[in-house]
């Protein structure tokens, strides 16, 4: 089944799957590990910044290979996109799904730019996402005051036919300096003037009973990337400052073991939202 067909499935059924970022082989074989222990789908998530770290091949190598050995279903998916260039990149590398994220520019730039990308990725029979609003990035104000509104949706996904849409509604990627408020009651109301995929950035440090409402207001894809590089560095931290061992196959075990409890408990979070 391609993502696309997977998504729609999920959005009629009021149901989510999690989307995580991996940075390395160990992030990827914690995520790995946890899907293949819950038996459930994943997908996995780069970034810009981790391509340019891994480099391209070997990101989405690791990432197929790691599927295959663990038997698991799921799918790759670049996460915030920074140019059509990078999407086509992808595109031409096999990944099954592409954000082009054109959110920061005007509402008419931001049209034409996801436009280009799902024309682009027809001919790949690729899942595109785009962003709507304002979901505050690493190191940028975080204002949740300013939320995505449904004629914006309605307007927007009608002009660019995009698949999924990441939506402004109380989140914020990295670290939340007080505890976020999910705007459900705007959740629900965007969800009645759209049929396409509504996608929750920032999902790390919002609290369960929250996710789960949201799911059940219409989100069906959550991201998930800060809690799964601070619980990898906390634990290797901790594991560093006890010992003087040297063999990084010793060392590095217990923080993958650490990714893949968190990973473990929000898939079965995110599945127990009724």
């Amino acid at each position: 089944m391609n993502l696309q067909l997977k998504l729609a499935e999920l959005t009629a059924a009021h149901k989510a799957i999690l989307a995580v970022n991996f940075y390395n082989f160990e992030t990827l074989s914690g995520i790995m590990k946890a899907a293949k222990s819950m038996n459930e789908p994943v997908i996995l998530q780069l970034s810009e910044s981790t391509i340019n770290y891994l480099g391209l091949k070997m990101a989405a190598g690791l990432a197929r290979k790691g599927l295959e050995q663990y038997g698991i279903t799921g799918w790759l998916h670049l996460d915030h996109g920074g140019s059509v260039e990078l999407v086509k990149r992808c595109l031409d590398e096999g990944f099954d799904s592409v954000m082009i994220d054109a959110s920061e520019n005007t509402f008419d730039e931001n049209v034409k730019t996801t436009l280009e990308v799902v024309k682009l990725a027809e001919k790949y029979h690729a899942n595109v996402e785009a962003e709507l609003g304002y979901v505050a990035k690493l190191g940028q104000t975080q204002n949740t005051a300013v939320y995505t509104q449904p004629e914006e949706v309605k307007l927007f996904t009608e002009l660019t036919g995009v698949n999924a849409l990441a939506i402004a509604i109380g989140s914020a990627h990295g670290f939340y300096k007080s505890t976020p408020v999910l705007q459900i009651e705007l959740l629900k109301s965007i969800r009645e003037v759209t049929d396409k995929t509504l996608v929750l950035h920032g999902g790390s440090g919002i609290p369960d009973v929250q996710i789960k409402q949201a799911i059940q207001a219409g989100i069906s894809k959550i991201n998930l990337a800060t809690e799964t590089k601070n619980i990898f560095m906390i634990t290797l931290k901790e594991i560093l400052a006890q010992t003087d061992e040297i063999d990084l196959r010793k060392v590095f075990p217990k923080a993958i073991d650490a990714v893949e409890l968190l990973i473990s408990n929000k898939i079965k979070m995110i599945n127990s939202a009724e």
